[in-house]
């Protein structure tokens, strides 16, 4: 193990804080599923920092961080939503916009070319920044302060617009690329 691991160490660190803190909101205990989803928001731009700062990006964090994210993400909103402090709707938007994402790479890394590394879009990740302000303020307003009437309804609709437009941009995207490489561009 070298210091190059460290951003991946601190990915699966996140992957592994995802079940206490799917178990605390279950239970209800908002405070500390708050506290330890803190953690890894930071962890989240820890890891990132460290590898683009020290040039210890690779193969496997590239793919570690997103799955991270997209875990941490599904299972909280899926939990809010189960708890009925998220629309139901919004829990199936997020989580399909997911499954087509991978399911899309996987198709293209396995029927048309290899990818060497997950590039994330910039709208991807305001998405992704959007939910987790979202899961916060959710469980902010549930558990520890009141927050300002709309506060949460207009981050509900902003969060449902950008994982729409981030999924439809992924499906283009990637779409292009695989007829431009089928088609021999």
């Amino acid at each position: 193990m070298t210091r190059r691991d460290i951003p991946n160490l601190i990915s699966i660190a996140r992957i592994l804080l995802v079940a206490p803190i799917v178990w605390l909101m279950a239970r209800e205990q908002y405070g500390q599923a708050l506290m330890l989803f803190a953690v890894a928001g930071i962890s989240d731009g820890l890891d990132g920092f460290l590898a683009k700062h020290y040039g210890w990006q690779s193969r496997l964090g590239s793919i570690l961080d997103p799955l991270a994210d997209k875990l941490l993400l599904v299972c909280t909103f899926v939990t809010l939503a189960w708890q009925g402090i998220l629309p139901v709707w919004l829990a199936v938007l997020v989580v399909l916009r997911d499954v087509v994402i991978v399911v899309g790479g996987v198709t293209y890394h396995f029927r048309i070319q290899p990818i060497a590394m997950a590039d994330p879009t910039y709208i991807s990740k305001a998405n992704t920044a959007l939910q987790i302000a979202l899961v916060l303020a959710a469980v902010l307003d549930k558990g520890l302060i009141s927050l300002p009437e709309g506060l949460l309804q207009a981050l509900i609709w902003l969060t449902a617009a950008s994982t729409l437009a981030s999924g439809i941009a992924y499906v283009l995207v990637w779409g292009r690329k695989a007829a431009e490489r089928v088609n021999g561009r």
